[in-house]
C-alpha cells in the first residue's frame, strides 16, 4: 500500500455556511475525483477514525476554550447566533463566525483531530509509513483562540501526542499553506523537539501578519522556528530554491524521527484568497520533496490537506500532492489555462535575497546555515 488516507463523512460538517470561504463541499468533490481518477488497488486505502474526547483536546486547548467552542458551534448549528461582543477577541476571531446554515463544525473538528491521532498511531506502530488526513491542517488555532477557519489545531496535537505518547524527541513540521501557521508557531516557539519550517506568502501582504524571517523561536527553541516568506506571485522556482537551500539541509542536520506536513492548494496561482503562483503540477513537486525528505526518517510522513479557495484546483491539486508523496504516476491536467505570467517565476531573485537573510539569522543555530 503506497499511502493511507484518513477520511470519513463526518468531516463534511466542517462547513462554515453560506457566504463563507470555507465550505465542506471540497471534501466530497475530492473523494469523488480521487475514486474516479485512481483505483484503490495497491495505491491507497481509505480508513476512518474516531473523534477525540475533551481529555484528548486538553493536550492542546484550555478547558474554558473547549467548553465555549462546543456550546457556541452547537447552537450555531441550530440557527442561533451569539451577540458578537460575547466572543469577539476572547475565544474566536470574526472569520470563524458561521454563515447561514453551517455544519456541526465543532464535532467535525474533533473528527479531524481524531484523524491526526489515528495517523500518529498508525505510523508509529508500523502499520503504514505515509498517512494523509483529509481535512487536516488547522494551523491557525491556538490553545484558547480559534481563527482563520481553524477551531482545534490538529498539527499541534499530532506533534504533542507523538512526544507525550510515543516519546519522540525530534519532529519536523513543514507548513506549505499560503498563510503562515501562526497557531502552530505559537505552540512550539520555545520547543527544540519540534523543528517548524513554514513556507508562506509574505505576511506583510496577507493574513495572519506573522511569520517573518526574524521570528526564529525563543529560549531553548531559538532557531527551531524557520519562516520562509515568499513575495506575492512566487512560483515553483522559489519553492525549489527554499527546499534546496533551507529545507533539505535543515532536515539532514536535524534528523527528524517523523515529518508532519500540512497545506492544500491555496498557493495556486488563481486562488481567491492568496497571491502566489503555483500550478497544479507544482503540488506534485511539493509531495515529491517531502518524500525525499522522509528518507532520513524511514519514510514516515503524516500529511494534512484542507486548504484551497479555487474549487477547480482543489481536487486535482490535492491529488497531485498525494501522488508526489506516494510516488504514484498519474496524469493530472491543469484545471484552467495558465497565464504566461505564471509560466515563469519572476520572483526568484526576491526569494533568493530572502533566503540569504534567513540563513544569516539561523547561522548561529545550524551548521548547515553557515
Amino acid at each position: 500500500m503506497k499511502v493511507t488516507i484518513l477520511y470519513s463523512d463526518e468531516i463534511s460538517q466542517y462547513d462554515f455556511g453560506i457566504g463563507h470561504p470555507f465550505r465542506a463541499s471540497r471534501f466530497e468533490i475530492f473523494i469523488d475525483f480521487l475514486r474516479n481518477k485512481l483505483p484503490e488497488n495497491d495505491n491507497y486505502i481509505i480508513i476512518e477514525s474516531q473523534p477525540v474526547t475533551d481529555e484528548d483536546l486538553l493536550l492542546i486547548c484550555t478547558e474554558d476554550y473547549i467548553d465555549f467552542v462546543k456550546n457556541f458551534y452547537e447552537v450555531a448549528y441550530h440557527g442561533i447566533t451569539y451577540p458578537l461582543e460575547v466572543f469577539f477577541n476572547k475565544f474566536l476571531s470574526l472569520d470563524n463566525i458561521p454563515g447561514e446554515n453551517p455544519g456541526n463544525i465543532e464535532k467535525s473538528a474533533r473528527q479531524i483531530v481524531g484523524q491526526m491521532k489515528k495517523a500518529c498511531d498508525l505510523v508509529q506502530e508500523g502499520t503504514y509509513k505515509k498517512v494523509v488526513s483529509i481535512g487536516g491542517g488547522l494551523h491557525h488555532a491556538k490553545p484558547s483562540f480559534g481563527e482563520g477557519f481553524c477551531i482545534y489545531n490538529d498539527i499541534a496535537f499530532g506533534a504533542k501526542y507523538l512526544i507525550e505518547k510515543h516519546l519522540l524527541e525530534r519532529i519536523l513540521i513543514l507548513d506549505t499553506d499560503a498563510h503562515a501557521g501562526n497557531g502552530t508557531m505559537q505552540y512550539f516557539y520555545d520547543d527544540p523537539k519540534v523543528l517548524f519550517i513554514d513556507i508562506h506568502q509574505d505576511p506583510a501582504t496577507i493574513y495572519p501578519g506573522t511569520g517573518f524571517i526574524s521570528q526564529t523561536g525563543e529560549g531553548v527553541g531559538k532557531g527551531f522556528t524557520v519562516n520562509c516568506p515568499l513575495p506575492p506571485g512566487a512560483g515553483w522556482d522559489s519553492y525549489e530554491y527554499i527546499f534546496d537551500n533551507i529545507v533539505f539541509p535543515l532536515t539532514e542536520e536535524f534528523k527528524p524521527q517523523i515529518i508532519i506536513r500540512n497545506g492544500g492548494t491555496d498557493p495556486y496561482w488563481n486562488d481567491s484568497l492568496t497571491y502566489l503562483g503555483l500550478k497544479v503540477s507544482d503540488f506534485r513537486k511539493i509531495g515529491q520533496s517531502v518524500r525525499e525528505m522522509s528518507k532520513i526518517c524511514d519514510g514516515k510522513v503524516i500529511d494534512a490537506i484542507a486548504s484551497g479557495y479555487n474549487e477547480r484546483a482543489i481536487a486535482p491539486g490535492w491529488l497531485s500532492l498525494i501522488c508526489g508523496l506516494a510516488d504514484i504516476e498519474l496524469k493530472i491536467e491543469e484545471p484552467e489555462p495558465v497565464p504566461n505570467e505564471y509560466l515563469k517565476d519572476y520572483k526568484l531573485q526576491d526569494t533568493m535575497e530572502m533566503v540569504k537573510k534567513l540563513k544569516k539569522n539561523l547561522k548561529d543555530h545550524w551548521e548547515c546555515m553557515c
